[in-house]
């Protein structure tokens, strides 16, 4: 992000984004200077250079690029820059590793509002500042009004990872631990209420977090004993089981009563026929942990902000086909195949 000084500054107040914001001339300098180097400065941005060079410590690097299309762009509990940032924390943080700076690409549509701009540049600033991490470099392309959804964010993140530590879906054993940080789809019914346009008595607000911190407690409670981490984002706590099962060629048995979800949740997913295990989640994460590692991880969840709703929900179990059998409450279950999205005959 370079950008031209002095400047005269934008009008944010009553201003919108046009397509000389996005032509490399004054006009896009302004919109560099007065959104997102104001929200955003730290040192490497002041340097005004299209990239930004920094110092790595000895060890390996942990990457992750994801998109955000969020609609819509604001909701309770957060907005697309914070969950831009938070989300790309937790994607680094979900190897163990420990989040350090992030770029950031913005595909603004013309005609969109320089306030709403500054409001979602203004929280990835914050976020980004609550979790110590720097956004350092990024790029701003406008296309014409109809082109876009009105804001696209993508994002890169690069943290450093100890060389003791190396999660992997292969890892998982039989007899693991399934643990999950808290009640699950949240952020998944926040965005749907606003969609849907229903009302709550009570406010259901994303979950939207960085998770870094929490994730630094687990690893030193347990160690090489969690084997794999996942934040269930698109397709909830039902897809990233999935993944996990089949990366591992091992089934999983959940127990369905243990499993956390709020009664307003619970209550919103039955009304739009939805089951919160498929509902996605932005502050919350499934971990796969050794028996012998797993009271030891839960209790260390148990004591941060951030997991104090952790809950160990099932176990690792031999099962060529991969399947996730769901015990229920009355002693029977349900075996669904997550890949399809299939329910499978009833088990006992």
């Amino acid at each position: 992000m370079s950008v031209k000084a002095n400047q005269r500054r934008l009008d944010v107040e009553n201003g919108r984004i046009d397509l000389s914001h996005g032509s490399g001339g004054r006009a896009m300098a302004q919109l560099i200077s007065d959104i997102f180097h104001r929200a955003f400065g730290n040192e490497w941005l002041a340097r005004c250079n299209d990239q930004s060079a920094f110092d790595v410590a000895t060890g390996r690097m942990v990457m992750t690029t994801d998109g955000y299309v969020v609609s819509p762009l604001f909701f309770p509990g957060g907005n697309i820059g914070s969950l831009a940032v938070n989300g790309t924390i937790n994607d680094v943080a979900m190897a163990g590793a420990r989040p350090l700076y992030l770029s950031a690409s913005f595909i603004i549509e013309e005609g969109f509002r320089f306030s709403d701009l500054q409001t979602i540049a203004d929280s990835m600033g914050v976020a980004a500042r609550d979790a110590g991490v720097y956004i350092i470099t990024g790029d701003t392309k406008v296309v014409e009004r109809g082109k876009a959804d009105g804001l696209f964010i993508s994002t890169t993140g690069i943290g450093f990872l100890a060389d003791a530590l190396d999660l992997s879906a292969d890892k998982a054993r039989v007899g693991d631990r399934v643990l999950v940080s808290g009640s699950l789809g949240d952020h998944g019914v926040a965005i749907m209420s606003r969609r849907q346009n229903v009302a709550f008595q009570i406010e259901i607000g994303s979950d939207s977090a960085a998770l870094h911190d929490l994730v630094a407690v687990m690893v030193a409670a347990g160690g090489s004993g969690i084997r794999v981490m996942r934040d269930p984002t698109r397709g909830g706590l039902a897809a990233s089981l999935n993944e996990i099962a089949h990366q591992s060629g091992l089934g999983f048995r959940l127990q369905e009563a243990a499993i956390p979800v709020k009664p307003a949740v619970a209550a919103t997913c039955e009304l739009l026929g939805l089951d919160p295990i498929h509902v996605a989640n932005e502050g919350k994460l499934v971990a796969i942990v050794a028996p012998d590692s797993a009271d030891a991880v839960l209790a260390a969840m148990k004591a941060h902000p951030l997991g104090c709703d952790a809950a160990d929900i099932g176990e690792a179990v031999a099962d060529d086909h991969k399947f996730v059998q769901m015990a229920t409450s009355f002693g029977g279950g349900r075996v669904v195949d997550w890949l399809s999205g299939e329910q499978l005959p009833r088990i006992c």
